[in-house]
């Protein structure tokens, strides 16, 4: 494990997946990060590359050939090369090899940097086509926070999200694991939306942003603490396994999204793609705030 530090929080880090696993107070030993009891999810915050939820029939097809892969990407389940760490920061990067050209052809490079400062960690990643030829990819991120914080005797409907702006928000529904994009939904979020794990009964909430800046707050009636993810995407998913009656709540950021209801099964044409252009570079970034 790889360890940030601050006077107010200890970061952990696994190389595996390059996984944020751990955020505690230094004072109260508060731990914030969903801690992958496989009972309900055995994931803290995996990083979802090169593609965003599931493909149909888990294959798609590049340049005439159909590949196999399973949901969220390979990046989740591959060691990085730690590149830089200092007491308040750490670079760890993910090249392509003969491995992840079983499931996916291309080159490419992800580097991902995590920053602490004060009672805030960043995040911070950069996909890198070193090729002569497009990168065609989704990225997400997908960090799961203990519901609920601080107070063993609270409940998971002691806890609410709030997003701001407060406005009403298209929702994109998903049928079983697929995108429905051609039917998106209203979803009033003028108010604070109070959890339940019925919510999450068609799965998670993606939120359509448009890559405007957007905080989800994770805040209780019972207690001070709580989480709050900004960032500027195209989309953001809030997601607690179902029926399962899970402690944790997912913020996802996402520029991706999984499979459409309709897809053809061609990456490129794949719903919310991102085709970066040879020798290019791509940024995506979030940061969380503990309280």
């Amino acid at each position: 494990m790889l360890t940030l530090k601050n006077d107010f929080l200890t970061v952990k880090i696994n190389p595996l997946g390059a996984e944020l696993t751990s955020v505690q107070d230094n004072e109260s030993h508060l731990e914030y990060m969903w801690q992958a009891d496989k009972t309900y999810w055995g994931r803290h915050a995996p990083i979802l590359f090169p593609i965003v939820g599931r493909l149909q029939d888990n294959q798609y097809r590049l340049d005439g050939k159909t590949y196999h892969m399973t949901q969220h990407g390979f990046a989740r389940d591959r060691n990085f090369t730690v590149v830089e760490q200092a007491e308040d920061h750490v670079v760890l990067r993910l090249t392509a090899d003969d491995r992840t050209k079983e499931l996916f052809p291309s080159d490419f490079s992800l580097t991902v940097q995590y920053t602490l400062v004060a009672h805030q960690l960043s995040f911070a990643a950069t996909v890198d086509n070193p090729a002569d030829t497009p990168l065609t990819f989704s990225l997400g991120a997908h960090p799961g926070f203990n519901v609920p914080l601080g107070d063993p005797t609270a409940d998971f409907t002691d806890y609410q999200v709030t997003v701001s702006p407060k406005q009403v928000y298209q929702r994109v529904p998903l049928v079983g694991p697929y995108s429905d994009t051609q039917h998106s939904v209203p979803m009033d979020l003028t108010k604070p939306m109070a959890l339940d794990h019925d919510l999450f009964d068609h799965d998670a909430k993606v939120l359509t942003l448009n890559n405007h800046e957007t905080t989800l707050m994770l805040s209780s009636h019972v207690n001070d603490h709580g989480v709050a993810l900004t960032l500027a995407a195209p989309y953001v998913g809030i997601w607690s396994p179902y029926p399962k009656q899970a402690p944790f709540v997912c913020f996802e950021p996402w520029w991706g999204l999984a499979d459409d209801v309709q897809a053809t099964g061609d990456l490129e044409t794949k719903v919310a793609i991102h085709h970066l252009a040879a020798h290019e570079s791509f940024q995506a970034a979030y940061q969380i705030t503990y309280f």
